[in-house]
């Protein structure tokens, strides 16, 4: 049963703070797997079979294998303590589903932008869109079986990315991974919070 702020009874446990957070990136770079292992509950998810409809418009170089895309969204929950919850959304790939992305992005405090060094044009679009918006995000270059290994600089000067974006390395497939992510995800916006409303303030 939920309690309005007047109605919990007294001397129960203050509500968790519930934090909504994106996992964006290009088509095929993990998204859905980094929701699926993260998440302690079952991940809604909104994956379709590829057809032929998509042939021709989907870029399927280095994902050859792939057979399905997410439509509309992934969503999961992980709690990261007693008093913070995080809400994960995946976001679809394609450019054709990024009409749902205006919507999946209110009131989210920072971005999860998954990186495949195969294919790291895939994530300019992911860093352009939250760049505009001024919402804080990370880079996670996600570490796919036989895909060349570059420096975590390397990376930040391909991408053209502010010194200030964290970049760093994880596994989509391994929960704790994918938590550390996270976590580096939520001290940067905090940061970038704290720095925003010194500026105003010295204004």
């Amino acid at each position: 049963m939920d309690f309005g702020p007047s109605e919990r009874p007294a001397g129960a446990a203050p509500l968790p703070t519930a934090v909504k957070i994106l996992i964006a990136g290009g088509f095929g770079v993990g998204k859905t797997t980094m929701v699926g292992a993260v998440s302690e509950t079952r991940p809604l998810r909104t994956e379709e079979v590829l057809t032929e409809t998509g042939v021709g418009v989907d870029d399927l170089s280095g994902v050859e294998q792939k057979t399905t895309t997410t439509v509309a969204m992934d969503f999961g929950r992980i709690t990261i303590s007693d008093e913070l919850v995080l809400y994960l959304f995946g976001t679809p790939g394609q450019d054709r589903f990024w009409y749902v992305w205006d919507e999946l992005a209110l009131g989210a405090i920072g971005a999860v932008v998954l990186a495949d060094t195969r294919r790291l044009a895939g994530c300019f679009p992911s860093i352009d869109y939250f760049e505009e918006r001024g919402t804080p995000f990370v880079v996670a270059v996600n570490c796919f079986e036989g895909a060349r290994q570059y420096r975590l600089d390397e990376v930040q000067v391909a991408l053209n990315l502010d010194p200030d974006v964290p970049v760093v390395l994880c596994d989509a497939r391994q929960r704790e991974s994918s938590k550390e992510v996270l976590i580096t995800l939520l001290e940067h916006a905090m940061k970038t919070r704290e720095a925003r409303r010194r500026a105003v303030v010295t204004d």
